[in-house]
Formats: structure tokens, sequence, C-alpha cells
């Protein structure tokens, strides 16, 4: 296995977050519905929402992704090798100690 791959990770902190919401729960909370109502049916009167499709929205932390390239061979140690480039980048601070792999592409 000659060769070389980008690899993409990004930090995992202790304060981020991830959540899933449902699109009908969205449209369930009266603030955002009256919000919805006044800013799309100004002055209409018996105004109801609804939607065709349960979409699931996901609300999380934006994070930057970091890349770095490795040997084909070193395949079984990226997340050790993504650390490894946190580290010598001094991208692991007070709270922020793990790695997420998000993408390898072969070059």
């Amino acid at each position: 296995m000659d060769g070389t791959m980008k690899v993409s990770y990004k930090m995992l902190c202790d304060g981020d977050v991830y959540n899933e919401v449902s699109l009908i729960q969205i449209l369930q909370n009266e603030k955002v519905a009256k919000a919805i109502k006044s800013e799309f049916a100004k002055g209409l009167r018996n105004i109801a929402l609804s939607t065709s499709e349960d979409v699931i929205i996901e609300i999380s932390t934006e994070k930057e992704i970091f890349e770095f390239e490795a040997d084909k061979k070193d395949f079984a140690d990226l997340i050790e090798l993504a650390e490894e480039d946190a580290r010598e980048h001094k991208r692991i601070k007070k709270g922020c100690s793990g790695v997420e792999l998000v993408d390898f592409m072969t070059l």
C-alpha cells in the first residue's frame, strides 16, 4: 500500500453541544410559532402551522476541521496520528482533549 491519504479531524471539547429536534417539535413551540406567524402571515388570523414530513434538525457546536497527510500503511493508527497532529499544532487546550475523525481520502 504505497501512497498517502488526506485525513480530516475536529477537536472534541467538554462544552460541545449536540441535539436533535424534530420539525414538529419546533412548530409546536409557542414562541417559534408566534415568530413564524408574525414574520410570514402578518395581519392574518386563524393560521395553523404544519409539515408534511417530520424532518430532524441537528443543533451542534460548529467546529473547525483540521487536515494532515499520512501514509496509507498507517491507516490503523489514524486516531493516534490525529492526536499527535493536534499536539504538534497546539490545538489541545483546556477542556479539549479528544479528536474525532471526520474523513480520509486516498491521494
